[in-house]
């Protein structure tokens, strides 16, 4: 790929944001690797520094990220700072009170960075190992998040606008994508990629169901009461998919107890979707 292909606007996940910038020359990294008390940021969250003083990424608070982009303009080397807590620097306090250790690097290996953002856009998890001094972290990258939405109707509408919105790639099938019975042939899932059926018609379900559930998606729901679970349960089973399998599936889907718009529905299922999502980040 050319440098040109390195750029943070043709990345759509925040978390790869500062990651893509660094591939450029002459943009340093900043990395959170230590925190003391609370921070509203987790271990690793990254922020990149243009040779212009612009800034790429989030670390929660502006005027920590102006004193980032000051500071590692004045660093030949890697070096990590205390911030807040224990610092004996008065420039910034967290308003959590707690301190915070960044490793700021003037010059991050671009091959690396080059080469993990490669693999992200492959669908493949990346690593980046962060050292300075003491500190020694391997920062894990996850492949963006993906959403298959196969639906009828405005509730099938409501994910995919919500999705654009929300800069989550989304791949939607209708119905007059689909043949009744059979498997959605485009439809591809990966271990970062999430299933979601929204019909009414459920007799739709159960070939769609059976291709996701033998799949690596990380998460598969169904639109639908008790009553609609309890009879895709028997019918699964009576194709023979396994107990494990049908285990997988969520159903009544979202985190609201029960939705009375489309809209409302997007949204309460969407927020479960990346609450699971960023648990397995968490877990990185």
């Amino acid at each position: 790929m050319m440098l040109a292909d390195y750029t943070s606007e043709t990345v759509s996940d925040e978390d790869h944001l500062a990651l893509a910038a660094a591939c450029q020359p002459g943009v340093g990294l900043c990395t959170i690797v230590g925190i003391e008390g609370s921070f509203s940021r987790r271990l690793g969250a990254q922020l990149a520094v243009l040779p212009d003083g612009t800034t790429v990424g989030d670390l929660a608070d502006g005027c920590l990220e102006s004193q980032l982009a000051t500071d590692i303009t004045q660093c030949t080397q890697r070096r990590v700072v205390r911030y807040g807590r224990g610092s004996s620097r008065i420039d910034f306090r967290p308003p959590c009170g707690g301190g915070l250790d960044i490793l700021l690097d003037p010059e991050p290996e671009r091959r690396t960075c080059r080469s993990a953002l490669a693999a992200l856009r492959t669908r493949r998890p990346a690593r980046l190992l962060v050292e300075g001094g003491k500190h020694r972290l391997d920062r894990t990258y996850f492949p963006s998040l993906k959403l298959v939405a196969l639906g009828e109707g405005p509730e099938l509408q409501a994910v995919a606008n919500l999705c654009s919105a929300m800069k989550i790639d989304v791949e939607a099938f209708s119905k007059d994508d689909l043949t009744l019975g059979q498997v959605a042939r485009h439809a591809r899932y990966d271990p970062w990629t999430a299933c979601l059926l929204l019909f009414h018609d459920h007799e739709w379900e159960l070939a769609l169901l059976e291709q996701a559930l033998a799949s690596d998606a990380f998460y598969i729901g169904a639109q639908g009461g008790e009553r609609a679970r309890s009879d895709r349960t028997m019918a699964l089973g009576a194709r023979g998919v396994s107990e494990e399998q049908i285990a997988r599936l969520t159903s009544p889907i979202g985190l609201l107890p029960a939705c009375k718009s489309p809209r409302d529905l997007a949204l309460s299922a969407l927020s479960q979707i990346v609450g699971r999502y960023e648990q397995m980040r968490a877990a990185a």
